[in-house]
């Protein structure tokens, strides 16, 4: 079943994300389907810690970066969709390659939107598990 109430696409993710901490961090958007978006994240000087794995925190711009425009797309238009909480769970480290997200909604309501995301990296292996709760405001007047 098709989630989306506003149009989408690669090039709509991309645009809005021009001189943002997504361009600046790599971060490329691959693919939308009715009900998920995905996409990934390189592990490079940009995006690794001292100890040369993907940097948990960047995990998390991912996965919030994909909620956040999964609950926004699936939001009438003229609403906004903003992050009250997520968390992350790091399960294996990544040194090399991308690390590539999928978002899916887990709850879609009228003020509120829980999606959850998973991360894997080039191997196909899961990498870090997150969740996160958006709340959805009405236009103001």
């Amino acid at each position: 079943m098709r989630v989306w109430q506003q149009d989408i696409s690669i090039q709509a993710l991309s645009g809005i994300h021009v001189d943002t901490a997504v361009a600046r961090l790599g971060i490329e958007f691959l693919e939308v389907g009715d009900d998920f978006i995905r996409a990934r994240v390189p592990v490079d000087e940009r995006t690794r810690q001292p100890y040369g794995l993907l940097h948990g925190g960047v995990s998390v711009v991912l996965a919030e970066t994909l909620g956040s425009c999964g609950a926004a797309f699936a939001s009438p238009p003229g609403y906004r969709a903003v992050g009250l909480d997520i968390n992350a769970n790091h399960l294996k480290g990544a040194t090399q390659g991308w690390v590539t997200g999928t978002t899916r909604p887990v709850h879609i309501g009228r003020t509120t939107h829980v999606w959850h995301i998973d991360l894997h990296n080039d191997a196909g292996e899961l990498t870090c598990v997150s969740r996160i709760t958006m709340a959805i405001l009405a236009p103001r007047p």
